[in-house]
């Protein structure tokens, strides 16, 4: 009787936890999700893109700032000075006839205004400036490709989550129908028993069943809830969304040739192309270090004027010319910047060899994955047939007393096992497919 007592209560609380969600989906947003729409939606929120898309931003303000150093430069400066009395001798005779030391004490220069303004253009630089815009053209691409590659990983991550909605709803269902079942097996087992025809203890088994089976659909639902809520987080929707994944998007192509996948990855690669764009940029910054050897040359021009009150007037002072500029330390100091920058095409070199390696391991490891997720299809389809054979065995003798009721339980346990086995498989090749994709870097 109390153990009766307690399977309503079960069967009473499992209900409301079935009603909850229904009742509660009318305050929550219901969308039917496609793969496509969770990619597009994905990059458009994500966090991680935004950073490599102001590292980008970053990098194309650099290659201007570089390209700026072709213009010339403009500097203007201009003071005003208080002064003492000071003595003044001039050398020079301010009139003809006159007394020059007496003019010289007389005169009271009490303060000073002038302005400067110079202007320079560079001609020759050492092949500095030259190289300098190249080395940041060359970073501002790697970096859009890094942003590429971290786009692509974005991608596989989205459809990694999208597939364990998927997953996560199928387990539902599936968990769902198979309760249903347990509870007309347990409905037929308790009319058996009240007629004497059924033990009382192989009803006590179907019971136990449907509470296991109840306990599973209850991790499973909660599984789903955790599950849609990630998703909807990852997209930018809002955490109540209750999500339906579309279950068209699994396609599984051929596995075709891992000589072609491996050709295919060192071609596509956003890394390797990064990495090739690094090294042309060490490779210019070599050319742009030792362009310290070499003098400056820049077009030089300027304006003065300047008032020295009571003594100097200065007017339209303009000037123009050629200047040379050449630091002679540089023959000591330089050396070690040019070491500096080969090292670093050295380290870039050598991380192209290990980048290339690493490239082929995961293509090799990715292709095998696939391969493996397509063979596991076709074992527990069979597994599947074999299930429902086993099942449908068990419940004819079953029904003629050739087997127990633990021996039906434990066919209907291994059917719904091989059902979710085998929905779970499809899915999963489909994700480690576009692993390979990714690892190719071919997904889009």
């Amino acid at each position: 009787m109390i153990y009766k007592l307690h399977t309503k209560l079960c069967a009473a609380t499992l209900s409301l936890l079935l009603a909850a969600p229904a009742q509660h989906a009318f305050a929550q947003h219901a969308r039917n999700l496609s793969l496509n729409e969770a990619i597009e939606l994905s990059i458009k929120s994500s966090k991680q893109l935004k950073v490599s898309n102001a590292k980008v931003d970053e990098a194309i303000a650099q290659y201007h700032e570089a390209w700026n150093n072709h213009l010339p430069d403009l500097k203007a400066s201009g003071s005003y000075l208080r002064l003492n009395n000071p003595s003044i001798d001039l050398k020079v005779k301010l009139n003809s006839g006159s007394d020059t030391s007496k003019q010289s004490s007389s005169l009271k220069v009490n303060q000073a205004v002038y302005g400067i303004v110079n202007a320079s253009v560079p001609l020759f630089s050492g092949f500095k400036i030259k190289y300098g815009v190249e080395s940041a053209k060359y970073l501002e691409e790697a970096t859009k490709l890094d942003a590429e590659s971290d786009k692509q990983a974005l991608i596989q991550n989205t459809i990694s989550a999208y597939n364990n909605l998927y997953k996560a709803q199928i387990s539902v269902q599936l968990v769902q129908e198979n309760l249903n079942q347990q509870k007309q097996r347990v409905t037929d087992f308790t009319n058996l028993e009240k007629n004497g025809l059924l033990a009382r203890n192989d009803l006590l088994k179907a019971q136990l069943q449907q509470s296991n089976i109840e306990l599973s659909l209850l991790d499973a639902q909660n599984n789903l809830k955790i599950t849609t809520m990630n998703m909807a987080l990852m997209l930018g929707l809002p955490e109540d969304t209750e999500l339906t994944a579309d279950t068209s998007f699994m396609q599984l192509p051929d596995a075709g040739k891992i000589v072609e996948w491996e050709q295919t990855a060192l071609q596509n690669r956003k890394d390797i192309a990064s990495l090739s764009y690094r090294e042309k940029a060490a490779t210019t910054g070599i050319k742009s270090a030792k362009g310290d050897y070499y003098p400056g040359l820049a077009l030089t021009g300027g304006y003065v004027a300047a008032d020295l009150q009571n003594l100097l007037t200065v007017n339209n002072a303009l000037n123009i010319g050629i200047g040379l500029q050449y630091n002679f330390a540089t023959f000591w100091k330089t050396g070690a910047r040019v070491q500096e920058a080969k090292a670093r095409l050295h380290q870039i070199e050598a991380n192209e060899g290990l980048l290339s390696d690493e490239v082929r391991l995961e293509v090799n490891r990715d292709y095998q994955n696939y391969i493996l997720s397509i063979n596991k299809i076709d074992v527990y389809a069979k597994a599947v047939e074999q299930a429902n054979e086993n099942y449908r065995i068990t419940k004819n003798k079953y029904d003629n007393s050739l087997v127990t009721t633990t021996d039906l339980l434990e066919a209907d346990v291994a059917q719904l096992q091989a059902k979710l086995n085998y929905t779970f498989s499809k899915a999963d090749a489909f994700v480690a497919y576009k692993k390979l994709e990714q690892t190719a870097g071919t997904i889009k």
